[in-house]
């Protein structure tokens, strides 16, 4: 039977197409605007192929609208500052910074004699010149040296000063290290032929700490005895500088502290109107939180690197004034004064105050007017009309959550530069000035290929007119790849970082890449690496049974995404195995290459018996992390066992529900289930490796249970500080896991936008380029969804309501695409229409390419065009 076809004129001279069913076509609609959906609609876009109008999804968009970038408001000022909030209102009055010359600093006697309970060895220090930490650093007079101990995290150490006459003392001044204080001292002097105590510090803070005696004292012997020191990530030492024989309260050092309101990333800019003309020091501290925002940075490549900072940036402001673009280096005078550069950060402190080591070029006294305080804004910029594809529902939290992800990811989005990048090693020429997507936004700032099989998708569902700097990186990790298969995980160590799972992420990735984007000639040119590596390296490292296993081959000592301390058969590692597999078998497809298809179908098979076989714990119901060492259920292994098909459904059910009763926080899903790997495993959190559980979830049947656990990760993150932008990793209690070194803007942590586009929404591509597609809708208790997936061709719409009885699904498809789609039933009775017509009712199809499928009614063959489908609960 021939169906017939009427082509007519529509209102807005659209050609409209009324198809009926011939074999697996389906009735279509070309240009048709839709219908708005949901409660909300009036509010919300349509797929009528223009982009929606303001005050829809484009009112979550949180990039900047330029390169220039300003803070929002004053967090506080301290000391002699006039006018601090002139710095969010440029062009006008200025801030002015003022600074009193601190007095001279009393010296001890000549021939005063220094003992210490320990002392650290000498060597070249943070800035490559030779020095020492001997006890007589510290009444030398010189606030550059200082007496550092060697028993790091060891307490008490003392240090003990002898004069060569009797002294009155009312009290003393301990002035140490930026790089950590003494918490808690006593003072002790020597009289009546013992040691006597006379002044007890507890809980300081203070580099310079006056110490005040009860009544005055006659003595020729003092003694400072630490009992503890600040922990600041840079070894737990007592560290001293000058002990001064007077108690001096510090000149307090002016200073302003400024909000950008979230996460940016770029060069600060200060613009100085004027100054005194001593050379007045500022010294910028940067943080992405409150919490860890103090005289220093919570990070600088200069302190990772143990170059020439002091954990923060520093410039000598000229007399007449100067507009300061905040560049790694030396001042222009090639003088003392450093500044690290690049920061990723939410919070700037800027202090009039110089180091100690930058005199004379800087001085830490004088005055300061400040203009202007400003970024230069270096990494993508996601406007609303950048976006080419974007997504909105009924649930306000989830709304946010995945422009936060989308607005973190183009953080990391940015050109990859020498001074810019991670200083381990991690400078590559040939990625130099290339477009990458960076680990984090502070820091690694390299490009990690682990990453990016998360933040690639966010790219590629947001940006993918710069699919680019995924290729970049793609394609430079390829080309180091190493004699004997195995692929380099990131540019960082000269590209020789061991790790076990990143080359199979690796594979991941470039299907991804060329699923989302189509470039034949990327897979073909990659191809030989993609052989190599699961050809050579990874047989070199499976044990008899067919599972790999981390220890043969020379790599006990390779880790992983996390660094973590697992050998032998690991589950995620094989999980992930057959998922690379699985994926290079349809990059193999797609450029007819059958015989290794079939070659790495039957591996993976063959892997994912084996992991059921040897790493399935019955009495637990779920995945063993490790065969090997003490008993543990891990999220990745037993969420990536799912998604890579190693799982039955009866066993995909038992694991999550095993990690719903040993994972749960409310701060998200720990990694582990218990604390044998290391000491606070059980309470870590990972969006990295929530990411897949989060998939496994939705595509499980379980999508309420999914859409509970975004809530707790990513709202825990979207309602703390610095807010918006998606962390590195959550500690106990919902900490930052690492303090102030974790990254609160990471790629990988953005799974969200992923999984609620892909799993929610339903949409997703099922070959290269979006040739074809798939929508399979997992609502949960959302009410409507809608967004768009940039494609090749342009742009697939899908838009989803359910009211009552009745779902309704709208998919626009592009040219030159053919795609299905799945109604949900939820086990229901349902007649589904479309067009007029009854595709299906009373339990069956009344037509061609309709079908059911595991608690949905599947129709396929659908082209371009609108499709529009109503299904309704029969009563």
């Amino acid at each position: 039977m021939t169906d017939e076809v009427k082509t007519t004129s529509g209102p807005n001279r659209r050609t409209v197409l009324e198809v009926g069913f011939s074999g697996a076509m389906l009735a279509a609609t070309a240009g048709l605007p839709l219908t708005a959906a949901g409660p909300a609609a009036a509010a919300g876009p349509t797929l009528s192929g223009h982009r929606p109008a303001a005050g829809s999804w484009r009112r979550y968009v949180q990039g900047p609208s330029g390169r220039m970038v300003r803070p929002v408001r004053i967090v506080r000022s301290d000391g002699d500052v006039t006018r601090p909030d002139a710095l969010l209102t440029p062009g006008g009055k200025v801030a002015v910074l003022r600074r009193a010359q601190p007095p001279t600093a009393p010296r001890w006697p000549e021939g005063t004699a220094v003992e210490a309970s320990s002392t650290h060895a000498g060597n070249n220090g943070n800035d490559g010149r030779p020095r020492t930490y001997e006890a007589k650093n510290a009444v030398d007079g010189d606030l550059s040296t200082f007496w550092n101990d060697d028993t790091e995290r060891d307490f008490p150490d003392s240090l003990t000063l002898t004069t060569p006459e009797e002294q009155e003392l009312s009290g003393l001044t301990v002035v140490s290290s930026t790089d950590g204080v003494p918490t808690a001292f006593t003072v002790a002097v020597w009289a009546d032929s013992a040691w006597r105590t006379v002044a007890t510090v507890t809980g300081n803070s203070a580099v310079q700490r006056a110490v005040r005696f009860d009544t005055p004292v006659s003595t020729t012997r003092v003694r400072v005895t630490v009992t503890a020191a600040q922990d600041l990530g840079r070894g737990v030492f007592t560290r001293i500088n000058e002990v001064w024989p007077e108690a001096m309260d510090p000149v307090v050092a002016p200073s302003v502290t400024l909000d950008f309101g979230k996460v940016v990333v770029g060069y600060p800019k200060v613009d100085f109107a004027w100054a005194s003309d001593n050379h007045p020091g500022v010294r910028l501290a940067f943080s992405e939180t409150l919490q860890y925002l103090t005289d220093r940075s919570d990070f600088t490549r200069a302190d990772q690197a143990g170059g020439a900072g002091q954990g923060t940036d520093q410039y000598a402001v000229p007399a007449g004034g100067a507009s300061w673009t905040d560049k790694k280096g030396y001042g222009s005078d090639g003088d003392k004064v450093y500044a690290d550069g690049l920061h990723g950060f939410r919070y700037v402190k800027i202090t009039l105050d110089a180091l100690p080591s930058d005199a004379p070029a800087a001085q830490p006294w004088g005055t300061v007017a400040v203009d202007a305080v400003s970024l230069d804004f270096t990494a993508y910029i996601g406007t609303p009309d950048s976006y080419r594809g974007w997504f909105l529902c009924s649930d306000e939290e989830l709304n946010r959550y995945w422009y936060g992800a989308s607005y973190t990811n183009e953080l990391v989005v940015d050109t990859f530069r020498k001074d810019d990048v991670d200083p381990r090693n991690a400078f590559s020429a040939s990625l130099d000035g290339k477009l990458v997507l960076h680990d984090g936004a502070k820091r690694d700032r390299d490009p990690y290929v682990g990453d990016l099989a998360v933040s690639g998708r966010t790219l590629y569902l947001t940006h993918d007119e710069v699919a680019e700097a995924a290729r970049n990186v793609l394609a430079d990790l390829a080309e180091h790849q190493r004699d004997d298969g195995w692929i380099p995980p990131a540019s960082i160590n000269n590209y020789t970082l061991p790790l076990f799972d990143y080359p199979l992420w690796w594979v991941t990735c470039s299907w991804d890449y060329l699923l989302y984007t189509g470039d034949r000639d990327y897979a073909a040119r990659y191809y030989p690496q993609l052989v190599k590596v699961l050809d050579t390296w990874y047989p070199s490292v499976t044990d008899d049974a067919g599972l790999l296993s981390k220890g043969l081959n020379g790599t006990a000592g390779y880790g992983d995404y996390a660094f973590l301390g697992r050998t032998g058969r690991v589950t995620y590692y094989n999980a992930n195995y057959v998922q690379a597999l699985g994926d290079a078998a349809r990059i193999a497809v797609h450029l007819g290459h059958a015989g290794d298809a079939q070659r790495w179908q039957e591996r993976a098979k063959k892997v994912a018996q084996a992991i059921n076989t040897h790493l399935w714990d019955e009495s637990a119901g779920a995945y063993l992390d490790s065969a090997t060492g003490a008993v543990r259920h891990a999220q990745d292994g037993n969420a990536i066992a799912i998604t890579s098909g190693v799982a039955d459904s009866e066993r995909a059910a038992a694991a999550l529900a095993h990690l719903d009763k040993t994972t749960k926080r409310r701060y998200g899903n720990a990694f582990m289930d218990n604390d044998t790997l290391f000491g606070g495993a059980s309470q870590r959190v990972y969006a990295f490796t929530s990411y897949p559980e989060l998939v496994a979830r939705f595509e499980t049947g379980l999508a309420d249970s999914a859409i509970d656990q975004i809530k707790r990760t990513y709202g825990w993150m979207d309602s703390h500080d610095p807010g918006i932008t998606q962390w590195e990793g959550i500690g106990p209690d919902g900490s930052l896991y690492e303090d102030a070194y974790t990254s609160m803007a990471h790629g990988w942590s953005t799974g969200v936008l992923p999984a609620l586009t892909h799993q929610l929404l339903g949409a997703k591509p099922t070959s290269p380029g979006y040739a074809t597609w798939d929508v399979r809708p997992h609502p949960g208790s959302v009410d409507w969804a809608q967004g768009e997936l940039p494609t090749p061709q342009g742009p697939l719409g899908v838009e989803w309501t359910r009211k009552d009885a009745t779902f309704t699904l709208t998919v626009r498809a592009p040219r030159g695409t053919l795609g299905s789609v799945a109604l949900p039933t939820d086990g229901h009775r349902v007649t589904v229409h479309s067009g007029g017509r009854t595709l299906w009712k009373n339990g069956r199809a009344t037509t061609s390419g309709v079908r059911p499928e595991a608690g949905y009614v599947t129709v396929s063959g659908l082209q371009q065009g609108t499709h529009r489908f109503t299904l309704v609960r029969e009563s």
